[in-house]
């Protein structure tokens, strides 16, 4: 009765008189592009992003419960700006006041790291609650959400949490935080949550996308990753989510990784099959910094502009400007936006260059072929071979002005569209939807759905070649609610996609390889049956260049410089600082029990072994056997490559344990005006036996100091991290430390220390 009632719902809104067809709207300058930060016109600080394409074509960014600037400002409950090209913003609010505060949450809980989707012709706001008004005690964290006809609001909280707070038992409650809706093709709904105590899980929701059912399932270890986002790509569920602290100020060393299964509920696994789950814990990196001023660059979305390219969009922290001038205590972190690649199968921000700080190409967000996307029956861009094109509006969502096929009709694009092409719009229909590439006659290829039948099917025809696969659509769909089709052709093969959010999400997918000859360039048609149709926000452009090959990684050149520990005397230019007794050379190998000392801090306990490097470019490198065991507390034994200018400016990479996991360390500790701050990058996975590099260069025009880490399980297989700098006109030292902790006893073994020309 229920479907019946929508679909004379949505006969009757086809029916509705033709709209004036409006002027068509300026476009956007040609080749727009971005400079980062996008959201420095309207704030200073626009942290834990989310972006969605709203049915009234606009692109709309929201922001967690900050100060919008610098003081004086008042703090804001979530933020809601928009833009037409991601180069023009319009502040637009907040999504709540002071006034509506849910009421299943106290008069003093934060809001976090909003989440925005198109869910059942809504608009639906995840968001992280820090203190619930059911639970004792505070930051008793829980996910709530709100509901909005309007990506704009108004924003009416739904009245109770759709993932209850979490009691650990020890008095405390895991990080229920940063949710991250994806609606699968498996017909479910998935929420992902959770930090770095506890660890990130998913859980099934409800029909209505608003409550979890069943009990939720563990995806990454508890001490690594939080702000997950996942997207459904090629048969693959990839979980993309940030690590380390978010908010060190200048030494923040946040980064964004990546792994995949085939089910949304897990294994993740990383590129070299090492699972999110495991102590040595796996994850494939996908942004880090470079050592530009951005740093810190992490909790992201993942968005496709209209050509078929993928964008991540972050929050970052200017290392030269880390905080609000007031109030104090408050990170800076302003939106950055970044092509996202996808090399080899796996995510990767600009193949691999990470944060941009030059002029960037903007999104594609307006249509070619003199198409205006958002009011598509306007002009004569489109032209009716049957039946009739007509202007209308959306008179019960935000769709605005739309096209309206009726039953029976066809239009084409009055231009040819490229052979390579990537076609798109929502789409309202009562039977069928049919988009049309490269057609001449009975050639070329129909993309087609079905309300009626539920299905989406592509069909290829080359004279009497014909390829066509189809697959079911969820239950889910309702072909009486706004739905994304996207139909990319691109190198011989049609990719035919429906989505509610297009945020990686997939009502379903279906793929054709295409016959030489049938991707021509022709007019794009659309056409309805078995009712009418309404189609807005639709874009005709030449489909995206995907780039394939990742940037250049350093490489080892000549050996300059080699310690292989054979005599105790070691070798010539070698200078130890606070040496232990307990430290041995001799025999092929550097032997150092692990104390109870350390090198961060005020202490400066710690043991180390220095020496000069050389001028120019080089790469460090040693090979450490430290068994850390798995699962156990051991924070926080340690060992590896330091850079020292003196005891309060260093950089350090080690095997290092952090509660029950074990992770590549990279971190930077810094006199900030009388304060000893210090974060740090985490990579990994570890074993046993480790080979740890660090790259330097020198910044031609400043002199400053670059320092990338690298680490590797076989010393063949190398993983890049994160570039941290020290300041020029100083002269680092590089060389070896071991410590965090005598309990239990522990020894790391270094084989060797070698320093590289560059190649």
């Amino acid at each position: 009765m229920i479907a019946l009632l929508r679909r004379l719902l949505l006969a009757a809104l086809l029916a509705v008189p033709a709209a004036a067809a409006p002027a068509a709207s300026a476009g956007p300058a040609a080749e727009p592009v971005t400079q980062n930060p996008i959201s420095a016109s309207f704030s200073d600080t626009y942290a834990d992003p989310a972006v969605l394409r709203g049915k009234d074509g606009w692109w709309y960014l929201y922001a967690t419960s900050d100060p919008l600037h610098e003081a004086p400002s008042e703090f804001g409950l979530m933020h809601i700006a928009r833009s037409r090209d991601f180069v023009d913003w319009e502040y637009l609010g907040t999504v709540f006041d002071e006034g509506d505060r849910p009421a299943w949450t106290t008069d003093t809980s934060f809001y976090w790291a909003p989440d925005i989707r198109y869910v059942d012709g809504r608009y639906v706001m995840y968001y992280t609650v820090t203190d619930t008004v059911a639970e004792p005690g505070p930051w008793n964290f829980a996910i709530g959400a709100a509901t909005a006809p309007t990506p704009a609001g108004p924003w009416t909280d739904t009245g109770g949490p759709v993932v209850a707070p979490r009691p650990t038992g020890n008095g405390d409650y895991f990080n229920t935080i940063d949710p991250a809706l994806l609606s699968a093709s498996d017909g479910k709904r998935y929420l992902y949550f959770g930090g770095f105590h506890g660890g990130l899980w998913v859980t099934e929701l409800d029909e209505s996308g608003l409550r979890a059912v069943g009990s939720p399932t563990q995806v990454t270890v508890g001490d690594r990753y939080e702000g997950s986002f996942v997207v459904e790509r090629d048969g693959w569920y990839y979980l993309t989510a940030s690590s380390a602290n978010c908010c060190a100020g200048p030494v923040t060393g946040y980064s964004v990784y990546a792994g995949r299964s085939k089910s949304p509920l897990g294994p993740f696994v990383d590129h070299e099959g090492v699972s999110l789950l495991d102590s040595r814990v796996g994850g494939t990196q996908v942004l880090a910094q470079n050592g530009n001023r951005w740093i810190g660059v992490g909790h992201h979305t993942i968005v496709t502009d209209v050509s078929g390219q993928d964008h991540i969009v972050y929050h970052a922290i200017d290392r030269n400007d880390a905080w609000l001038d007031a109030p104090g205590g408050i990170n800076e972190r302003p939106t950055l936006i970044d092509r996202l690649d996808w090399i080899d199968g796996w995510p990767v921000a600009r193949a691999g260059a990470g944060p941009s700080d030059t002029p960037q190409p903007a999104p594609v967000t307006a249509s070619s072929l003199g198409i205006v996307s958002d009011a598509p029956a306007s002009g004569d861009a489109l032209m009716a071979v049957r039946g009739s094109w007509t202007a209308g509006t959306d008179a019960t969502g935000d769709g605005g002005d739309v096209g309206v096929l009726s039953d029976g009709a066809e239009v084409r694009t009055a231009r040819n569209a490229p052979g390579d092409v990537r076609v798109e719009a929502d789409v309202r229909l009562a039977g069928t939807f049919s988009v049309g590439v490269a057609r001449s006659g009975r050639n070329g290829v129909t993309v087609t759905v079905d309300a009626a039948e539920r299905t989406l099917s592509v069909t290829s025809t080359l004279g009497r070649r014909v390829e066509s696969d189809t697959v079911p659509l969820p239950s889910r769909y309702d072909g009486a609610e706004w739905t994304a089709l996207a139909v990319e052709v691109r190198d011989g093969r049609v990719v035919a996609r429906l989505a509610e959010s297009r945020l990686g999400d997939a009502d379903a997918e279906v793929a054709v390889d295409l016959p030489r000859g049938v991707a021509k360039p022709r007019p794009v048609t659309l056409a309805a049956s078995g009712g009418a149709a309404q189609v807005d926000n639709l874009t005709v452009v030449a489909a995206h260049e995907p780039v394939t090959t990742r940037v250049d990684e350093p490489a080892a050149g000549d050996t300059v410089f080699s310690e292989d520990f054979d005599d105790p005397a070691l070798a010539g230019g070698w200078e130890w600082l606070r040496r232990s007794s307990s430290v041995t050379v001799g025999e092929g190998v550097l032997r150092w029990p692990l104390e109870s000392v350390d090198v961060v801090g005020a202490g400066n306990t710690g043991p180390l072994l220095l020496r000069t490097p050389p001028e120019g470019d080089w790469i460090a490198e040693t090979k450490l056997h430290l068994d850390l065991g798995t699962g156990t507390i051991r924070n926080y034994q340690q060992a590896g490559l330091i850079v020292r200018v003196d005891d309060d400016n260093l950089l350090r990479l080690g095997d290092v344990a952090i509660w029950g996991t074990r992770q590549v360390e990279f971190g930077k500790e810094l006199d900030e005006n009388g304060a000893l701050r210090w974060g740090a990058h985490l990579g990994g996975p570890v074993a046993e036996t480790m080979w740890l590099r660090i790259h330097h260069t020198t910044d031609p025009a400043t002199g400053e100091h670059r320092y990338r880490s690298a680490s590797s399980r076989d010393g063949v297989t190398w993983r890049w991290g994160a570039t941290w700098t020290l300041p020029a006109g100083t002269s680092p030292q590089i060389g070896l430390y071991a410590g965090g902790g005598a309990t239990p006893a522990t020894v790391a073994t270094f084989d060797w220390f070698r320093l590289y020309e560059v190649r």
